[in-house]
């Protein structure tokens, strides 16, 4: 165990993650870069005396549990995490939780497709990453709170019982299941992961059909190929649905199209236009 560079690294993960990150006030009296160490230890579900002793270059040998803790509330990459446990003098094992590391490959196709809505979900069905057609189709999800880019948590637990719940499209409810019937399964490959475990208990506690789903053990249903979306400026827009899986970090590639010559892929070209002026306006 490397202890200055593993107090280093720490230091470092933690100054470069802002407050607003993680939904937490940046404060009026704010003296030091990016989280406090009390913030990081309360994120990682340590004490701030341990971790006040990682940082200094003091603290025990991490265990695995702690080690993942820490990865979490600092947010780092799979090579970081990686980083990370070779410093603690512990080789890494399977990941904790699913991935929200997107490849830059994957983020480089988004932008290569103007005239689809594409997006990128983890496997707790968390929006990670999407291109501008996706949000004026869908959501502005840089707009939006981290929690509130979890489709299931907006399907299942959304303000309005109808479709409207889910940004206007025709399935929400057959995605509901489906998404639900997927979470278990994603349950079964990270028993240890504390925000998937904390998701499933606030859908059990808000949702009655989550609650039934859970219980029946299903594991997956099939998609929808095909959905109808209600937008509030172009009016319905049916679209095609493709899934792509990236294997490797537990994603999905989630694409929609609509048919050439068709109302709904002028209706998308108008989308893009709006979208891209919008990105073009100060904020």
């Amino acid at each position: 165990m490397d202890r200055q560079e593993l107090a280093d690294f720490l230091r470092t993960r933690r100054e470069r993650i802002t407050p607003a990150d993680v939904g937490l006030p940046a404060g009026p009296r704010r003296r030091t870069p990016g989280l406090r160490r009390e913030e990081a230890a309360q994120l990682a579900y340590i004490s701030t005396e341990y971790y006040t002793r990682l940082e200094q270059a003091r603290g025990p040998r991490p265990s695995r549990e702690v080690l993942a803790g820490l990865a979490r509330a600092l947010r780092l990459s799979d090579a970081e995490r990686d980083h990370l446990h070779h410093l603690a003098g512990a080789p890494p094992g399977p990941p904790p939780g699913p991935s929200r590391e997107v490849p830059q490959s994957i983020l480089d196709l988004l932008h290569r497709l103007p005239h689809s809505a594409a997006f990128v979900t983890s496997a707790m069905y968390e929006v990670i990453a999407w291109n501008e057609l996706a949000a004026a189709l869908m959501e502005d999800f840089s707009a939006v709170p981290r929690r509130d880019r979890n489709l299931l948590r907006r399907a299942l637990l959304g303000p309005d019982p109808g479709g409207l719940r889910l940004f206007g499209v025709s399935d929400a409810d057959a995605f509901a299941r489906t998404a639900a019937q997927d979470l278990r399964a994603t349950a079964a490959r990270y028993p240890d992961d504390p925000e998937l475990t904390e998701l499933v208990a606030e859908l059990k506690a808000g949702s009655a059909e989550f609650t039934r789903l859970w219980a029946s053990h299903d594991v997956r249903t099939d998609r929808t190929r095909q959905k109808t979306f209600q937008h509030p400026l172009v009016g319905p827009i049916t679209v095609n649905c493709d899934v792509l899986d990236i294997s490797d970090r537990d994603q999905r590639v989630v694409i929609y199209t609509a048919a050439p010559g068709s109302p709904a892929e002028e209706a998308l070209r108008l989308l893009s236009v709006i979208g891209t002026q919008r990105m073009d306006v100060p904020h």
